[in-house]
């Protein structure tokens, strides 16, 4: 619920390690407000149902406790920070995530890894977070944050907004192997099919009204393509 408006109802959703749901809907639809609600944010209440994690229930738990247990957000809007360089920023996050310490010169073998990864130059690593960056960049700067701290699941928030074509194969194959390598799940929230010839889902559903109405398979998204969502 946003305030005293129930958005989304009647979700029964299940990811298992390793595979790829696409969630796809128009407008209002609520597929930011499920990923959000899924994430912890404060500004969501869950009026009733529950959220389970390889078998914890984490609905009541606060967002970055949830983020250590290994669900990860990719914004649709990333922020920005200003005095943080990406490098410090993603240690940080690292050590909060693996509870321990990491020496900077440590954690950028890491980076450096996971930078060649989304083509990025190294001075990408020295930038501030997010700040002066173009739509395309923040994106890829998601990802970077997933390569590094390498999540149970991932929910993935229109990634494929604004990008090219160049960087969309380059994130595809960027999730294709944290799903076969290391077998995370994904929620990816997409609007058009495009995404998902470089991403193949292993299921397809249609949220609209705040309710799934319909789940199949990749060649349900087809059918959006070609029909909209008005005729699904």
């Amino acid at each position: 619920m946003v305030g005293d408006k129930e958005i989304i109802h009647n979700i029964d959703l299940e990811i298992t390690p390793g595979k790829i749901h696409a969630l796809m809907g128009p407008n209002g639809s609520g597929k930011s407000t499920l990923a959000n609600g899924l994430m912890g944010n404060p500004k969501y209440k869950l009026s009733k149902g529950r959220i389970v994690l390889n078998g914890k229930n984490i609905t009541k738990i606060a967002p970055d406790k949830r983020a250590q247990e290994g669900l990860f957000l990719s914004f649709q809007y990333p922020p920005e920070i200003g005095g943080v360089t990406v490098a410090n920023f993603l240690r940080a996050a690292w050590q909060a995530a693996h509870k321990k310490k990491i020496t900077a010169l440590d954690f950028y073998q890491i980076l450096e890894k996971k930078m060649v990864m989304l083509h990025l130059d190294e001075s990408f690593a020295s930038k501030h977070f997010n700040q002066g960056f173009s739509g395309g960049e923040k994106k890829k700067m998601e990802m970077l944050q997933m390569l590094v701290l390498e999540p149970k699941y991932s929910i993935l928030d229109e990634t494929d907004s604004g990008l090219d074509v160049d960087a969309l194969k380059i994130i595809g194959k960027c999730i294709k192997y944290l799903t076969t390598k290391k077998k995370m799940g994904v929620l990816i929230i997409t609007h058009y099919n495009r995404f998902l010839h470089h991403v193949v889902p292993d299921k397809v559903h249609i949220l609209s009204h705040g309710q799934i109405i319909k789940s199949g398979t990749k060649t349900l998204a087809k059918e959006i393509e070609k029909k909209g969502f008005k005729n699904m």
